[in-house]
């Protein structure tokens, strides 16, 4: 399958460089390319691509807030580049729906393999990178209203969503999974839309991130 690819930067060489680096795969077509946020909500609309690769910082609207704005109306999986190496950039980037977080010099076959990720609901950030955000920010007070919704939710997960949960946390994809846990990649796919709605998180990776944060999950050495 051929997968439709939006490319959106402001600077019109790095745009130009990343569409005819995409491009040149066999099983990407760069379908659009836009100059900053505003248009790339726009064209997306317009083009209905399946992954819309993305800077950060950018006139008009940044790629963080034009995220938020075409996750939950298009549908289409966002990785974000960037070539600032920031926490909080990562942080807001999982908030807002990505799917992916990479620098600008992570190189072609990486960004190509995170746009082919993207496209099958994979998580895309680097687990040691989840874990040193994680690490960053303060756990929420055991009885404040976020702990308790975090462990409402926890509770409501059956024992195999939960298995699915800590292998999410891990950064392994749906075929990692499914080997590991002896069952089909559709069975994966079942308990991952199980396990997102119940966690209340639109992506993989923000589920990741409440594997973190309600101590479900573990930081090497936690």
């Amino acid at each position: 399958m051929t997968l439709r690819v939006l490319v959106v930067d402001d600077q019109a060489i790095a745009r130009a460089g990343l569409a005819t680096m995409l491009d040149a795969e066999p099983d990407v077509d760069v379908v659009g390319q836009s100059a900053d946020g505003e248009d790339a909500v726009a064209d997306a609309l317009a083009l209905r691509p399946d992954v819309v690769v993305m800077d950060i910082r950018m006139p008009r609207l940044d790629g963080i807030a034009a995220t938020r704005r075409i996750v939950p109306t298009i549908g289409c999986a966002v990785v974000l580049i960037t070539t600032f190496d920031d926490d909080e950039h990562l942080f807001d980037g999982i908030a807002a729906g990505a799917s992916g977080f990479l620098l600008k010099d992570s190189g072609p076959d990486l960004i190509a393999a995170a746009v082919r990720s993207a496209a099958r609901g994979d998580s895309l950030i680097d687990p040691a990178m989840t874990r040193a955000l994680i690490e960053q920010r303060v756990a929420p007070a055991p009885t404040s209203p976020d702990a308790v919704r975090h462990r409402a939710a926890l509770d409501s997960l059956s024992d195999r969503e939960r298995d699915v949960l800590d292998a999410v946390a891990r950064g392994l994809s749906n075929v990692d999974i499914a080997r590991e846990l002896f069952v089909s990649t559709a069975t994966v796919k079942s308990h991952i839309s199980s396990l997102l709605a119940k966690t209340d998180s639109r992506t993989r990776v923000q589920a990741a991130v409440f594997a973190f944060r309600s101590g479900f999950a573990r930081t090497e050495g936690g």
